[in-house]
C-alpha cells in the first residue's frame, strides 16, 4: 500500500501488531528516522507542519518511546515504582493511594511484587530496587518493607516500615493507639475476658499492637491471661488455627481483637464452624479496616488506619524529593479510629 504523507486519514491496511517502533512511524508519516526522533525529542530543525503530521501519526499509531529509552535520553522516567512483597489488601489500599497522589502529575506507575515467597520475606526490598530503580522509576514507595537501610539511585519512601522509623522518609499509622482503642471498645461494651491473635513477632506494628492490647486490659484492671494470647502471624492459616484453639477453650474468650482484618475474618468463619453466633456469643475485633471487612459475615468493627491516604502521602512526598525539594517531618504518623459494625455487641448475661 501506498501512503500520501500529505494525509493524515490514510487507514492502516492491517493493523500493527506489537509495539510500535519508531520506524514504523516513519514509514507511515513519510519521513525519515531522524526526523521523526528530532520531533518526539523537541529538537530544531524540523518545519511546524512536518511536526504537527508526525504528531499525529504518532498518535494514531499509539508509538511510545521505551522507559529505558526515554530514561537514557533525559535521565528521567517520569514513573515512579510502588514495591510490595505481594498484592494482598493492604498494599493494594496503599497502590490506589498512590494512584490518586500521581493523577495529573504527568508521572505514570509502575507497581512490582517480590512475588510473596517465603524465602523473600527479609531483603526482598534492595533486589526489586536494584531492578528497577535509575533505568525504569525515578523512585519508589516501598510498602511495609523488612529492611530500610536501603541504597538507591533515586528517593524512596517507606510505607509502614516493619522495623520502624529510620533513615528513609516514611509513613506509618498509631499501631499502639489504634490497639488501645480496639480493645477499649470491647471493655466498654462489659467484656472482660478477652483474647488477642497476634501478628509476626518480628514487626514492629505487631509488636505494638500487642502492646496496645495489654495496656488498654491493665488500665481497664485486667491481668493479661497467657491462655487467652495466641500467635497468628498476620496470615490466614496461622490465624485460623490461633482462632480454633481460642474458641476451643473450655472457658472460651467472650471476645477476640486480632492484629489485622485477615486474621479477625477467619476468627468469624471459625466462630461460624464452631455454631457460635457472633456477637451473641463471642464479639470481634480487627484492625486495618480493609475494603473486605465491611463485607464479612457479620461485618467486622475494625480499627481504621488511614490506608489509602498512607499511600497518598507517601506518593506526595516521594514527587517532592523527586524534583529536589525540602520535605518537612520525614516520618509521619496517621491517627486510627475505631469503626464500629455488626461483629461486637456486650456479652451475653451469664
Amino acid at each position: 500500500m501506498t501512503l500520501d504523507s500529505s494525509r493524515d486519514d490514510v487507514v492502516v491496511a492491517s493493523p500493527l501488531r506489537g509495539r510500535v517502533t519508531m520506524q514504523q512511524v516513519a514509514e507511515e508519516a513519510g519521513v525519515s528516522i531522524s526526523t521523526v526522533s528530532k520531533v518526539l525529542n523537541g529538537r530544531y530543525g524540523v518545519s511546524a507542519d512536518t511536526v504537527d503530521h508526525v504528531t499525529r501519526v504518532v498518535d494514531r499509531l499509539g508509538y511510545e518511546a521505551s522507559l529505558v529509552a526515554r530514561s537514557l535520553r533525559n535521565r528521567r522516567t517520569n514513573v515512579i515504582g510502588v514495591l510490595v512483597m505481594d498484592f494482598e489488601p493492604f498494599s493494594t489500599e496503599v497502590l490506589k493511594g498512590v494512584a490518586d497522589a500521581i493523577h495529573g502529575s504527568g508521572y505514570e506507575l509502575i507497581a512490582y511484587s517480590a512475588g510473596g515467597h517465603v524465602e523473600a520475606h527479609v531483603g526482598w526490598e534492595r533486589r526489586s530496587l536494584s531492578r528497577l530503580m535509575g533505568s525504569l522509576v525515578d523512585g519508589a514507595v516501598l510498602v511495609t518493607p523488612t529492611v530500610t537501610d536501603v541504597q538507591a539511585d533515586g528517593p524512596v519512601v517507606a510505607v509502614d516500615p516493619h522495623t520502624g522509623p529510620s533513615g528513609l522518609p516514611s509513613v506509618a499509622a498509631d499501631n499502639l493507639q489504634g490497639a488501645r482503642l480496639g480493645v477499649e471498645h470491647l471493655l466498654a461494651l462489659g467484656h472482660t475476658r478477652i483474647g488477642m491473635i497476634t501478628g509476626r513477632p518480628d514487626l514492629l506494628s505487631a509488636q505494638q499492637r500487642e502492646q496496645g492490647y495489654r495496656e488498654a486490659l491493665g488500665a481497664a484492671g485486667i491481668r493479661v491471661d497467657e491462655t487467652l494470647v495466641r500467635r497468628g502471624d498476620f496470615d490466614t492459616e496461622p490465624a485460623r488455627e490461633a482462632a480454633r484453639q481460642l474458641l476451643s477453650l473450655p472457658e472460651p474468650p467472650t471476645a477476640v481483637f486480632a492484629a489485622n482484618d485477615l486474621s479477625a475474618m477467619v476468627t468469624l468463619e471459625v466462630a461460624a464452624e464452631l455454631g457460635m453466633d457472633v456477637p451473641g456469643r463471642l464479639s470481634v475485633v480487627g484492625f486495618d479496616n480493609i475494603p473486605e471487612s465491611a463485607l464479612a459475615d457479620p461485618p467486622l468493627t475494625t480499627v481504621q488506619q488511614p490506608i489509602r491516604r498512607m499511600g497518598e502521602e507517601a506518593a506526595a512526598m516521594l514527587l517532592a524529593l523527586i524534583s529536589g525539594e525540602d520535605v518537612p517531618d520525614p516520618h509521619r504518623t496517621q491517627e486510627t479510629s475505631v469503626v464500629v459494625r455488626a461483629s461486637t455487641a456486650p456479652p451475653r448475661a451469664t
